[in-house]
């Protein structure tokens, strides 16, 4: 998150090429459930307040994983968001993709704190019909750092000057990227 998000992606397509998109229908899948009912495939696995949950999407020909956390603003229950942690098809790199609701202020992207110290902001990507995306390549840095920490706080802004701080616990992170196949 302390990179910008277009020269990240870049480097990703350059890198994995189609890879990345051959993912997409998986964290998609999921993010486009982003409700109560939002857990599109088989839990696998729990690693503290992460889940494993994995499924053979439409086309493929192997199961993919992905670690997810759904989560709610402590004081408004209608603005969560959906973070979701994913190999690349190549096994290369690690996305970090959130989905946030409809009605974020998109040109002020998406914050990220961890243990309350500023890591930067990434764009958004795309919106769904149930949410926003924003989607970062995770360097070996921001892995470092989210498995370290005890919780990270994502800051998605409804105006200008409003930004809603929505905590995220990091308990399990580290075992469960670790484990992701």
């Amino acid at each position: 998150m302390g990179i910008s998000i277009a020269p990240a992606l870049t480097r990703a397509a350059r890198a994995c090429g189609i890879a990345v998109s051959g993912l997409a229908a998986f964290g998609l899948a999921i993010a486009g459930l982003a409700g109560p009912a939002f857990a599109q495939g088989a839990v696998k696995a729990t690693h503290g307040d992460w889940q494993m949950r994995c499924e053979v999407p439409p086309g493929a020909k192997v199961e993919q994983c992905a670690l997810v956390q759904n989560v709610a603003a402590e004081d408004r229950p209608n603005l969560t968001l959906l973070v979701i942690v994913l190999k690349t098809a190549d096994q290369k790199s690690r996305l970090l993709r959130v989905v946030a609701p409809l009605g974020v202020l998109l040109p002020s992207g998406l914050g990220l704190k961890i243990d309350d110290k500023d890591i930067g902001r990434a764009g958004f990507v795309r919106c769904l019909t149930t949410g926003c995306v924003a989607e970062v390549v995770m360097d070996d840095a921001l892995t470092t750092q989210l498995k370290a920490g005890k919780s990270a706080t994502f800051i998605v802004f409804q105006t200008p000057e409003e930004g809603v701080g929505i905590p995220v616990s990091l308990t399990g992170f580290g075992p469960g990227v670790e484990s992701l196949p």
